[in-house]
């Protein structure tokens, strides 16, 4: 690839925030600096970016689909053209996110990602959100397939997958459980409370350190019992999803959130399904139908069934909704995840690292993203 150098740019690279710079990069970044330092080479290509913010590509770790195709499709071609579409919102790295099924479809799933993981470096990880959950906060996840943690079957799809699955969501109060969190360990997946009638008092002997969707689909919090929020909020050694769309939660418990977790305690994710990108009207989720009515996606009773929440969106609302900095919603966009999952090439703008970059005008207007050096708007 011929080397490109974007130049007079704002760059938050995740550590610091660097004014009027450039960085060069071919399908990994060569360098970034201060344009006082600035040295044009020979048959580059030299992209003037005067009056842009450039941030590391984001990295969604739960989202089940979009643009008309979902993960448990199964179906190799339209996984691709999920993908494709999540880099149009600035989605670089992506865990395509399975749900409760049976298990014959949960596995043609995780063997048809694993596949096309090989040729599609953006696929970083899955995210397997069930069976393993409770009946009580199932939310809009089919009730017939849940089942509680069997170690021998995740075994299994954690082979059937190539060794991709990166983070799992089950709740914690199943008898099955601590075994299940010591088996997680020590394959190196992140085990994580979500869709959990758990209380306070016995998450404290648990060993999750991620949290599905803060707030949804889970014991409330009360005055007399602190159930997962309260725990998630309190141990600062658990990592918070946050759907930031206005509507799977208020944006004064996203502040609150903020507040007590910090930028560094928080995951922006989109937990969007296949209607993202789509008409609004009829939908499907898990052989569920789902009705899509503004920018909210529903079950026939009304259950909240995912988003169709696009991840520049997410990174505009974290800012408006908290006040937040530029250089703090970098963190819960790309410098978390990547730190959590171990994705040692992502996250930040610095030397050696793959060349994922999104590009913002002054309003925050997604522009363009480069994912591994390759433009795409």
């Amino acid at each position: 690839m011929t080397a490109k150098v974007i130049t007079n740019a704002t760059i938050y690279t995740g550590k610091n925030v660097l004014e009027n710079a450039y960085m060069r990069f071919t399908e990994t970044i060569q360098e970034v600096g201060s344009m006082a330092n600035f040295e044009a080479k020979k048959d580059e290509e030299v992209i003037d970016l005067s009056g842009k913010k450039v941030v590391p590509g984001f990295i969604d770790v739960h989202s089940h689909g979009g643009y008309g195709h979902d993960a448990m499709d199964a179906d190799p071609e339209a996984l691709k053209l999920q993908v494709r579409g999540m880099l149009n919102e600035g989605i670089t790295s992506y865990f395509p996110t399975t749900m409760t099924q049976s298990h014959e479809n949960i596995e043609k799933a995780l063997k048809t990602i694993g596949e096309v993981a090989k040729e599609e470096p953006v696929i970083a990880g899955i995210h397997l959100e069930g069976p393993f959950v409770s009946v009580v906060f199932k939310g809009a996840q089919p009730e017939e397939y849940i089942e509680a943690p069997d170690l021998e079957v995740f075994k299994k799809w954690f082979d059937l997958s190539g060794g991709l699955i990166k983070v799992v969501t089950y709740a914690p109060e199943h008898e099955t459980s601590p075994a299940f969190e010591n088996l997680c360990y020590e394959l190196g997946v992140v085990p994580s409370i979500g869709h959990s009638n758990d209380v306070r008092e016995h998450l404290k002997t648990s060993k999750a350190t991620h949290a599905t969707h803060l707030y949804n689909a889970c014991h409330r919090m009360t005055h007399r019992e602190p159930g997962v929020p309260g725990h998630v909020l309190l141990e600062d050694g658990i990592q918070a999803e946050l759907i930031c769309d206005g509507i799977h939660v208020h944006p004064d418990m996203v502040r609150l959130a903020y507040k007590m977790k910090g930028a560094h305690g928080i995951s922006l994710i989109t937990d969007s399904m296949r209607a993202k990108g789509m008409p609004e009207g009829k939908s499907e989720l898990g052989g569920q139908t789902v009705i899509v009515k503004d920018k909210q996606a529903r079950l026939e009773d009304g259950t909240l069934a995912g988003s169709v929440l696009t991840y520049d969106d997410a990174f505009r609302n974290i800012i408006r909704f908290t006040g937040c900095t530029i250089e703090e919603a970098v963190l819960m966009s790309s410098v978390n995840q990547a730190k959590e999952f171990n994705l040692t090439q992502k996250g930040a703008l610095q030397a050696g690292k793959d060349a994922d970059f999104n590009v913002f005008d002054n309003d925050l207007k997604l522009t363009a993203t480069f994912s591994f050096g390759r433009k795409f708007s």
